[in-house]
């Protein structure tokens, strides 16, 4: 590149190619440089989000994870703790046992969506406040991990029976019915699996996000800030 840069100043005998060769030089690396850290500590969050969600006592104890349980999903477990808080637990239980075997399935998607992060990305970063990088990756792929996760989370809900036993904890409030679209004595499986997931994913961009907040002093440290 400094080869280039002579050939071409001697060639016009200007140094205004040299000024906008430099600055062409500069923005590059600066760009290849930020989007490598970028990645770096994206990654560096999936994978302690990862390594929380493969042990069932490290997800029960997060409080990023419990800040993304659902409204509707809070508001069922407030009402089971006045009338069986057990259950409570279990149901909190059953969905850490959930989410151990969802991470196999989430975490080459995020990595994917990591890897495919380009300079239109590392602008929108440089210009936003922390957390753009992993506000980033949820608009890209949050819809399509709560899908994927979606069935294997209800198998294992289902595996547990935490569903029935909810109904009956519940039978005649109509708590269930009017929140997750059952009839009047009955759960929607399919919705209790989705509010699950929803926590699930959702809990996993907390982390991501928690990671970038402390390590944003790397991640601009390229362009400068």
């Amino acid at each position: 590149m400094k080869k280039y840069i002579i050939a071409a100043a001697l060639m016009f005998g200007t140094g205004a190619v040299i000024t906008t060769s430099l600055h062409s030089c500069s923005t590059l690396a600066t760009t290849d440089l930020g989007l490598a850290v970028i990645k770096r500590v994206l990654l560096g969050g999936i994978n302690k989000g990862a390594n929380i969600y493969g042990n069932k006592e490290a997800f029960l104890q997060n409080n990023l994870v419990d800040k993304a349980l659902p409204k509707e999903l809070r508001d069922i477990n407030t009402t089971l703790e006045k009338i069986a808080p057990s259950i409570v637990a279990k149901e909190r239980q059953y969905i850490a046992e959930a989410a151990v075997y969802t991470v196999n399935i989430s975490k080459p998607i995020l990595e994917t969506a990591v890897n495919s992060l380009n300079a239109q990305d590392v602008t929108r970063i440089i210009q936003g406040e922390k957390g753009t990088a992993t506000l980033i990756l949820k608009e890209k792929t949050q819809t399509q991990l709560v899908a994927a996760i979606a069935p294997r989370v209800e198998e294992e809900l289902n595996k547990y029976g935490i569903v029935k036993t909810i109904n009956t904890a519940l039978s005649g409030t109509n708590l269930l019915g009017s929140l997750l679209g059952g009839n009047k004595t009955n759960v929607n499986a399919g919705g209790l699996s989705m509010l699950a997931s929803e926590q699930i994913v959702n809990g996993l961009f907390n982390i991501i996000e928690d990671h970038e907040k402390q390590n944003s002093a790397s991640l601009l440290a390229p362009f400068g800030k």
